[in-house]
């Protein structure tokens, strides 16, 4: 079992996932705009993906902070779901989910939408257990974390007024 000591600690590429995806008409409404919901599952999966591959365990989901749409993707678009972790608690870990759609016969790239999930790591019997410590090798990954518990900070607060 992992501990929370440094010497355990992962660096954030150990938690990478990209997930890509055509966009078909089942994906879509009756303006050929991909619903939103789908992309939402996708962001949830890449994010839970990044989430178990860093705390090597099951990983279910606790919060989702709100999800803004930029542009929307359309029928024939390349969705690419991009996830890491950003921040580690104890047992709970944050995953920043970057989501860009493709027009492959232009191959203009938009960017549709950034998230942030909040995932615990499960043992065995479905408890939660600790996740290793998060190791930031650069700048912006140091600076993704101040960010991280700013958002966590706010995440305890909103839940503290409810």
């Amino acid at each position: 079992m992992l501990s929370n000591s440094p010497m355990n600690a992962k660096p954030v590429h150990e938690s990478r996932v990209t997930l890509t995806q055509l966009m078909g008409p089942q994906d879509a409404n009756m303006l050929g705009n991909v619903h939103g919901g789908i992309i939402m599952k996708l962001c949830d999966e890449a994010g839970g993906m990044a989430a178990s591959k860093f705390a090597r365990r099951p990983a279910v989901t606790v919060a989702v902070d709100s999800m803004a749409f930029h542009s929307p993707v359309h029928i024939g678009n390349l969705l690419t779901v991009q996830a890491e972790v950003t921040w580690t608690g104890r047992t709970s870990m944050e995953t920043r989910v970057v989501v860009t759609a493709e027009d492959v016969l232009t191959g203009a790239v938009t960017h549709t939408n950034t998230a942030y999930f909040v995932y615990v790591a499960l043992d065995e019997n479905g408890r939660p257990t600790p996740v290793p410590p998060l190791l930031c090798e650069t700048e912006a990954e140091r600076e993704s974390l101040a960010r991280a518990e700013m958002r966590r900070q706010l995440r305890l607060q909103m839940r503290d007024h409810q």
